[in-house]
């Protein structure tokens, strides 16, 4: 399958550098309660005990079940004072990924990599999630989760042509690209009666070894 997309659809109405935009640090969750308790309950499916977990694209929450004992939750985003809100991290980074795809973590070291509310940001998608497989040790998880929330200006362009349905193939597409992980699955796990934010979930396993 041709997996390539134009350049176009990666383009943003905000070309600036990220970091004059994320340089305010927003301490704030970026999806409602109900869609917040929605997704931990889900996390707390997946989570095992120990875990070393990566929240990539981090902010100020990382909505991890606080009854589960992790080996390390490591945060990678776009703002240190947001990071250091972030109760659960146990490390953090800043990077620009629109600059530098290249993660700085060793291969094969985490057991899960978490993506919530922010895939729509990427502008390098493949390049990252080719990073993700090599960070994850073989058959662990990526999570992405996503609403209809954005910041529009910094969301891709394909992003805003899309519909749900269309989101979740679009990150399936990412997955399948790299020829790194296991077929993916969708899940709609949005609040029970419409009663918050709508929020969805696409993961794929790293192939086993």
């Amino acid at each position: 399958m041709d997996y390539t997309v134009p350049s176009e659809a990666f383009k943003r109405i905000d070309e600036s550098d990220d970091e004059i935009f994320y340089r305010e640090p927003r301490l704030v969750k970026h999806i409602d309660e109900a869609a917040c308790t929605a997704l931990t309950s889900y996390l707390s499916t997946v989570l095992l005990p120990n875990s070393q977990v990566l929240d990539l694209m981090a902010s100020c929450a990382s909505h991890l079940p606080e009854e589960i004992s992790y080996g390390g939750v490591t945060g990678l985003g776009m703002n240190q004072t947001e990071l250091n809100n972030n109760p659960q991290l146990s490390s953090s980074v800043v990077q620009n990924l629109a600059i530098n795809t290249k993660l700085p973590f060793d291969d094969c070291f985490f057991n899960i990599c978490l993506i919530t509310v922010s895939v729509q940001y990427l502008i390098y998608p493949i390049a990252i999630f080719n990073e993700i497989a090599r960070v994850l040790i073989p058959g662990s998880p990526c999570i992405v989760a996503f609403s209809n929330r954005c910041f529009p200006t910094k969301a891709v362009a394909i992003w805003h042509q899309l519909t749900n349905t269309g989101h979740a193939k679009l990150v399936g597409q990412y997955f399948d690209a790299t020829q790194k992980f296991e077929p993916y699955t969708v899940r709609d796990i949005s609040p029970i009666g419409g009663q918050g934010d709508p929020l969805f979930v696409v993961s794929a396993k790293t192939q086993p070894v």
